[in-house]
């Protein structure tokens, strides 16, 4: 069924219904699918919130979605799509970016301070998902720079070429990539050691995250 999904305009969010358009699969299973990884505690269950959309021939219809709200819905909704179609995860993480940058910038000091209030205490409410994020990224199997790029279309080459320009990689050993200190001191990456003594660099779902948002930012994706 082709439906519209309509964003939330007063904050940040996305439905399940929004993320079943995106990857053309039937809202139930994408429903189901959340369900599952809520109780592998892979993601945080979602608030249920009845949702409004537009069914085929243009009429007003509601249903029961999960909605991704914040730092956490977001980080949530991307594992969701890896997980429906891996090849949808740039795209989603364009559709956050887009989210992200429509609100209405102040137009008086007053506004702005407002603003700055409002953002101070919302990161105070935050804080205890961003530790669970942490905590999450902890337990997520790492990528290399090839399982990366093929979620974007992208080969390792090119993405390790883009990520070079980006300072992530050092040179100071010849042999393989490793990455710089500063992306390891952001849980963005980890450096393991193959079975013939080398360095291997690879991605935590936080540095996987990180490169879809560089490259979206650049224009790449």
């Amino acid at each position: 069924m082709n439906m519209i999904a309509q964003f939330n305009q007063k904050e940040n969010s996305m439905t399940s219904l929004e993320i079943a358009e995106l990857v053309s699969k039937r809202h139930d299973n994408v429903k189901r699918l959340i369900e599952k990884l809520a109780e592998q505690s892979v993601i945080a269950l979602p608030q249920i919130e009845e949702t409004s959309f537009l069914d085929s021939i243009g009429r007003n219809q509601k249903t029961n979605s999960f909605v991704f709200t914040g730092e956490q819905g977001k980080l949530d909704s991307i594992t969701v799509v890896a997980q429906l179609c891996p090849e949808f995860t740039a795209a989603l993480v364009k559709r956050w970016y887009e989210l992200e940058n429509q609100q209405q910038l102040p137009q008086s000091f007053a506004e702005a301070l407002q603003l700055a209030a409002d953002q101070a205490k919302q990161l105070e409410l935050q804080a205890p998902k961003v530790n669970f994020y942490d905590q999450l990224a902890d337990r997520t199997t790492l990528m290399n720079a090839t399982q990366v790029g093929q979620k974007i279309g992208m080969s390792a080459q090119k993405l390790n070429k883009i990520l070079d320009s980006l300072n992530v990689y050092s040179h100071a050993v010849k042999r393989g990539r490793v990455f710089k200190q500063w992306f390891i001191d952001q849980d963005l990456g980890e450096l393991k050691e193959t079975d013939l003594g080398y360095s291997q660099a690879m991605f935590t779902t936080k540095g996987e995250q990180w490169v879809f948002e560089q490259l979206t930012n650049e224009g790449l994706i």
